[in-house]
């Protein structure tokens, strides 16, 4: 009974003391990050403010995420999806500089609202208990896709999709590790595959393929930022320096000044040691997920909505607005909060064997 006893009692325990562990690590890379932002704006001058503000969101999102999903596990990833809509449907007055219309649609802020919008109708459709209350979400998840066919967002209609169908399969899978680990690997191709386009390595079929599903100037935007990082390959030109020496970007009238791609804007700006701590913070979520006291269900809805995040930010500009970044760290946050209303003993490491009182 001894033996039985302390198992049960030191099972929670060490839950908690992984979680931690992961939240300390995800506030030791944001403050990295920020640390890094500085110094290379310190070196090559810059404007640093951008990415700081863009950290401080991921960290403010990921907070609230925490207390509101423990605090309405339904209600705040329902509400998270409606404002997403919401301002998914005034993207384009928030976004700075000219809308994209590409054949994929507008891949920036437009798309990436939807996409979170849709991962916190999955992840609060898992998260009710009554039939009526999933299905009144699930029924949120399908109007977001509507919703962004018609707003014309392509690369939204796709993603939201893919999200809403990821979502139904999860109810097959037991371990999430599996699902977070497939989801990590799709990241790691879209950006391999945005990198190899802007250095020209692809077969010339392939390449001609992709490169039509994007507008005209992407690509050499894509080839400026790598020849930047030739050029400064440990720390960049600076961040908020883009513009400023990107030759396309000079020949350009209308202009936001960025390369519309997140790791090669870091690449360009911030150096390869950028694109390192960009895709370490990427790694910290799928490993918070992994550890999250919550459903493999929310889990892995939350995280298909991430990674779908990634690869529209892989070939847009979609982390440059701020309720884009805000809205990932929220997603995560309720993705890995634990509800109040659970008792401490169902809180465990995923795929170990509940705690009983009889030590099964």
């Amino acid at each position: 009974m001894g033996t039985t006893g302390t198992a049960t009692t030191a099972g929670p325990s060490g839950a908690y003391e992984r979680r931690s562990a992961s939240d300390a690590t995800g506030c030791a890379l944001l403050g990295v990050c920020a640390a890094w932002t500085l110094i290379t704006s310190g070196v090559h001058g810059g404007r640093p403010e951008g990415v700081l503000l863009a950290v401080l969101a991921v960290a403010a999102g990921y907070a609230g995420g925490r207390i509101c999903g423990a605090l309405l596990p339904v209600a705040a990833p329902c509400a998270g999806a409606l404002a997403g809509v919401g301002l998914a449907a005034a993207a384009p007055q928030l976004s700075p500089g000219p809308v994209s219309a590409a054949p994929l649609g507008h891949t920036g802020a437009t798309a990436a609202l939807l996409i979170l919008a849709s991962g916190a109708a999955c992840s609060a459709a898992w998260a009710a208990r009554s039939p009526s209350a999933r299905l009144a979400m699930r029924l949120l998840a399908v109007g977001i896709v509507v919703a962004a066919a018609v707003l014309g967002s392509v690369a939204g209609l796709v993603a939201c999709a893919g999200i809403l169908l990821c979502s139904l399969a999860t109810a097959l899978m037991r371990r999430r590790v599996l699902g977070l680990a497939g989801l990590a690997l799709a990241t790691a191709v879209v950006t391999g595959l945005t990198w190899a386009i802007a250095d020209d390595v692809l077969p010339e079929g392939l390449s001609a393929s992709l490169e039509g599903q994007l507008d005209g100037n992407r690509v050499q935007l894509w080839q400026d930022a790598l020849s930047l990082t030739g050029q400064e390959p440990a720390l960049g030109v600076g961040p908020g320096r883009f513009a400023d020496a990107s030759p396309t970007v000079a020949e350009q009238l209308l202009t936001d000044g960025k390369p519309h791609s997140a790791p090669l804007q870091q690449a360009a700006e911030q150096g390869l040691v950028g694109v390192v701590l960009l895709a370490a913070v990427f790694c910290w979520l799928l490993y918070a997920l992994y550890r999250s006291p919550r459903s493999t269900q929310v889990v892995l809805s939350a995280g298909a909505a991430l990674t779908a995040l990634a690869a529209v930010a892989s070939v847009g500009n979609a982390l440059s607005l701020t309720a884009v970044t805000t809205g990932a760290g929220y997603l995560a946050g309720i993705a890995t909060a634990r509800p109040l209303g659970d008792a401490p003993e169902q809180v465990r490491p995923p795929g170990s064997v509940p705690w009983t009182a009889g030590g099964g």
